[in-house]
């Protein structure tokens, strides 16, 4: 039997409690209707017995307190919202216990944004680990020490699993499931539950938002720059000059400043602006492509498919109901 905690944390999402839960039971289901023995007893976990959610709307009981919990072979903790910050101090007791089942041999899953409680921990620093896309700059602003997989649908290390945003933890929950089972078992969850099993990058649904919380003034005279001429040619030179810094000086600081490099700042920018066009556009490829500043077909989708996980054909099928009409 493996035992299954779902924590409980203050402020945290009552769906990425609910469906783990409702998985390893169905997944209990599916086990017997084979003719094998259930396999996973899940216990939702907490610091108290009851756990008011979104302003009191939902109150969860739990099944047990920390105190008292069976020894977890797993524990999943779900994605919070609000104020991350005040969340990991809310929920302080619950991640030392977590920290202290983790020493004793228990695997970790982070669902979304349940990746900063984790982080809190320090189990983090020196791996890998994801979230969801819309809060990769406050992630890295508050554990610069961890490696942020962008893009990532789940990320393992050493027994420390974690998703992207929002419905990527289905894909973590059925990975999880297959690892304690078998591929056919998750294979009927993911039909049952209609989730493509195979979807493994949420780079298609990002949007980037360029890291400007940062206090240096001149990068940010730089980042609205190239925002404002995404259809120019911008070298390096010129936006040094433009700030006037020393190029080695003003590439330094933009990469400490917003994560990017110069380059790659301007082509999430130029990207960014294809991806608008192609959602509400009847634009082609080629007029695309020279609108936001690329000549060479061939480079332009190479980058499109980096940045996006899809070539621009498949993302404006993908998004664009006129293109698909």
């Amino acid at each position: 039997m493996k035992n299954i905690a779902i924590l409980v944390p203050e402020a945290s999402v009552m769906q990425a409690i609910a469906d783990p839960q409702y998985l390893f039971s169905m997944a209990n289901e599916f086990l017997e209707a084979s003719g094998r023995a259930r396999l996973f007893n899940v216990q939702l976990v907490g610091a108290k017995a009851n756990i008011a959610l979104n302003e009191g709307s939902y109150v969860v009981h739990c099944d047990s307190l920390v105190a008292d919990a069976d020894a977890p072979d797993l524990i999943i903790i779900p994605a919070v919202f609000g104020d991350k910050k005040r969340a990991i101090q809310q929920n302080a007791k619950l991640m030392e216990w977590t920290t202290a089942c983790h020493g004793q041999g228990a695997e970790l899953a982070s669902l979304c944004a349940g990746a900063f409680l984790l982080a809190s921990t320090g189990l983090l620093d020196g791996r890998k680990c994801s979230t969801h896309w819309v809060f990769v700059n406050e992630f890295r602003s508050l554990y610069p020490d961890i490696e942020l997989v962008d893009g990532a649908v789940i990320t393992e290390d050493a027994g420390i699993y974690s998703s992207g945003g929002a419905n990527s933890y289905w894909n973590l929950l059925l990975h999880l499931l297959e690892k304690y089972t078998d591929r056919d078992t998750a294979i009927l969850a993911a039909k049952y539950f209609a989730i493509d099993i195979g979807r493994d990058n949420q780079s298609a649904f990002a949007m980037f938002q360029g890291q400007k919380t940062h206090n240096d003034d001149d990068v940010l005279k730089a980042q609205e720059y190239i925002e404002s001429n995404v259809g120019d040619r911008i070298t390096v030179d010129e936006l040094a000059d433009k700030v006037a810094i020393g190029r080695r000086s003003f590439e330094r600081r933009f990469k400490q400043a917003t994560n990017n490099s110069v380059l790659e700042y301007i082509q999430r920018v130029r990207i960014e602006a294809a991806k608008r066009s192609f959602e509400r556009s009847r634009k082609n490829i080629s007029e695309v492509m020279y609108e936001v500043g690329y000549t060479d077909t061939k480079a332009f989708r190479m980058v499109f498919k980096k940045i996006t996980g899809l070539t621009p054909i498949e993302y404006r099928n993908k998004y664009n109901k006129m293109a698909v009409a």
